[in-house]
């Protein structure tokens, strides 16, 4: 990992353990020490999630035009200032807002840093670095908890302002460590030819020769069918954990709040346990037989937790399987860091990769806010039995969608071993990533454009 990587997953871990602190206790803040009441928290929740659906489809080309530097420091700035005005604000419309700029600046912040990794990273070692922001975001999320949790008191709303305080404040740090990030791009008469002909086809490679980067991205057949199972996972997993499976564990498994926060702790702990392993166990495997497994491996899930409702004689037993239920969802969550979010990058022509990044954002963001929608509805409604058909219906239609997209894919993206193996025999990283770039945009490789390759240059930018 080099060192310009190393610095932005530092600064993502510490900005995780900020988070922390606060988002076990967003509803409680708001519904009982500020005394809005339930309605209130509902809506803060709900405003979180508006803002970054606003935002979300606007990030992509900004990204790709001004560089995802700019765009992750305006999101790490919103954020800030939200948390901090989420700390101090004591009525209705004071939290709305904060709420709403705290929303839309992780959310901006969020295609950004996929964006930084995808610049810092290459095909052979993208995995890794998308493993390693996702086991530095739990473990930071769960310290961050952890220490929280010592710290705040229900009857002491300052405890809550310090909280949000230190969130803000970790943004902040996020902010300057990334102030010292150097993104290496290739610029020169290569690039100056590449765009050329993509200029002379009418599509350029930043997508404003169509005049309509999304136009390109929903053409992309293999990426909308990835959009859609990525909303399938996210609706799935995330969209129910505090949701309808935490209703689902009181209500009908019988176990208490105590070892609901155990069942999450078991999530995060096989995350942060078996991530490097699993990575190991990945490396070369085809990305869509993976996905297809993470939905085998969240029926048996969903099931485990089915059968945990049907022996409420046995009580031990009942815990034990919804604890392993979290827990059997950490282990696809580890599967999938490595193998989705590089799919997005690989997917994604040169030019339009926060494009790409920030569509697959949006669709993450309406998957976790619809999710909690329909999991709360159905638990309220008591329909617990067709509840756990259709989520496991859901993990089945998880595996269904990745095997047929495995068909969809070049082999090369399905397997980005076999990229690496063409970059053995075509003599180097450089040569081979410029030529898988290429392919994927459909333009002359370096092959084609050797005569002036040679002047090439790589120049910092931010």
């Amino acid at each position: 990992m080099g060192a310009q990587l190393r610095r932005i997953q530092l600064g993502n871990a510490l900005s995780a353990f900020g988070s922390g602190f606060t988002v076990p206790y967003l509803f409680v803040y708001v519904a009982n020490v500020r005394e809005l009441g339930a309605g209130t928290a509902g809506a803060v929740l709900a405003a979180f999630a508006a803002a970054a659906l606003f935002v979300l489809p606007f990030v992509g080309r900004v990204i790709d035009r001004r560089g995802p530097l700019p765009v992750a420091l305006a999101g790490t700035a919103a954020a800030a200032v939200g948390a901090l005005g989420f700390g101090l604000s004591g009525t209705t419309s004071t939290v709305m807002a904060s709420a709403a700029l705290m929303g839309a600046g992780i959310a901006v912040l969020q295609p950004g840093l996929a964006t930084m990794i995808v610049w810092c990273s290459s095909t052979a070692t993208r995995a890794r670095a998308f493993a390693t922001q996702f086991f530095l975001n739990n473990l930071g999320m769960g310290l961050g908890g952890l220490l929280g949790g010592q710290l705040v008191d229900e009857h002491r709303a300052s405890s809550f302002t310090l909280l949000f305080s230190v969130e803000a404040a970790m943004f902040l740090v996020l902010a300057g460590v990334l102030l010292t990030v150097r993104l290496p791009r290739t610029v020169g008469a290569e690039q100056v030819l590449i765009e050329a002909a993509g200029d002379a086809k009418g599509t350029s490679s930043t997508g404003r020769g169509s005049g309509d980067g999304w136009r390109r991205l929903l053409a992309d057949r293999p990426m909308v069918l990835l959009c859609v199972l990525g909303f399938v996972l996210f609706f799935a997993c995330y969209g129910q954990f505090e949701s309808g499976l935490a209703a689902y564990g009181v209500e009908v498994t019988g176990i208490s709040t105590s070892t609901l926060g155990l069942a999450l702790f078991a999530n995060t702990a096989m995350i942060v346990l078996t991530q490097f392993v699993v990575l190991r166990l990945v490396d070369g495997r085809r990305r869509s037989r993976v996905i297809a497994l993470v939905g085998l491996i969240w029926t048996v899930a969903w099931l485990a937790a089915g059968i945990s409702g049907l022996v409420p004689h046995a009580q031990a037993v009942a815990t034990a399987l919804l604890i392993a239920t979290y827990a059997l969802f950490g282990v696809g969550e580890a599967m999938l860091s490595p193998t989705v979010a590089p799919l997005v990058a690989d997917l994604a022509p040169a030019r339009m990769v926060g494009q790409y990044n920030s569509a697959f954002a949006l669709v993450k963001q309406l998957g976790v806010s619809v999710g909690p929608a329909v999991g709360g509805l159905m638990a309220a409604q008591g329909a617990y039995a067709a509840y756990i058909v259709l989520l496991t219906g859901c993990s089945l239609g998880v595996t269904g969608l990745a095997l047929l997209l495995g068909r969809r894919l070049r082999p090369e993206q399905d397997n980005p071993r076999l990229r690496t193996s063409r970059v053995v025999r075509r003599g180097g990283d450089g040569a081979a990533e410029c030529e898988e770039r290429a392919e994927d945009e459909g333009r002359p490789g370096p092959r084609e454009t050797a005569a002036v390759a040679s002047t090439t240059a790589v120049a910092p930018l931010g």
